[in-house]
């Protein structure tokens, strides 16, 4: 079956949820499935954030010449192809293995890029971000906004500041993660007919919370170089 391109030369399946592997990509499709799950940042042509995928996709996209790897290092950018990146694997492996998420083939192991950009990809997806039960808890950091303690996803609820029954709405500034406790306790009325007071105040995230997230971790430090100050509101994928 051949690939179907879009007119900036990406294959409209490149950011799908299943991998894609065919004859033109052999050494993607021959990796198996353990450090795949890791996160790569997606950049365009322009070298603006467009999406975070997984490290199969992104091998995916560097075996079939669609993108290279950007590395950055104090401030330096620097790009591979699939080719010089798999040349560099057995130096990285002796000297920087910690810094690295791995991944092997019969015949290598190969680092996991953080960043990848496409050669022929200008655009920036018209996405904003999704309102859902997961990046709700992840905004919030799964914490409480009234008792303010944190708790795991499945002794949290989301709670209507104003409840439903006094035409409170689905959105992120009337949405916030509750307790069971504190959800019963409120029951349905406003923090202020119950005598309650949120810990702050509900907004919408400027970007994906979930990135915020990674970007807390120092294997993703990287990133920010490309998000702190670019727009950003695609989804996690």
């Amino acid at each position: 079956m051949s690939d179907r391109f879009d007119r900036h030369g990406v294959p409209d399946d490149v950011f799908g949820d299943d991998f894609v592997g065919g004859d033109d990509a052999p050494a993607a499709a021959s990796i198996p499935a353990a450090g795949l799950d890791s996160k790569v940042l997606v950049l365009n042509k322009l070298y603006m954030a467009v999406r975070v995928v997984s490290a199969r996709r992104a091998f995916t996209m560097l075996a079939r010449d669609m993108a290279e790897v950007i590395t950055v290092n104090d401030g330096v950018y620097q790009q591979y192809d699939f080719e010089s990146w798999t040349e560099l694997a057995s130096f990285q492996h002796q000297f920087e293995a910690e810094k690295h998420d791995w991944v092997h083939t019969v015949r290598l192991q190969i680092a996991v890029p953080r960043i990848v950009r496409l050669l022929g990809y200008d655009r920036l997806p018209a996405q904003g971000v999704k309102l859902n039960r997961r990046n709700l808890f992840a905004r919030d950091r799964n914490q409480c906004q009234y008792c303010g303690k944190h708790f795991p996803t499945n002794e949290l609820s989301i709670d209507h500041v104003v409840p439903r029954s006094q035409s409170g709405k689905d959105t992120w500034d009337n949405l916030v993660c509750a307790c069971i406790r504190c959800n019963a306790r409120k029951g349905g009325r406003t923090p202020q007919q119950a005598n309650i007071k949120l810990i702050r105040k509900p907004v919408m995230p400027k970007r994906n919370p979930l990135i915020a997230l990674r970007l807390g971790q120092d294997k993703y430090a990287s990133w920010k170089a490309f998000l702190d100050n670019a727009y950003w509101s695609v989804e996690l994928k």
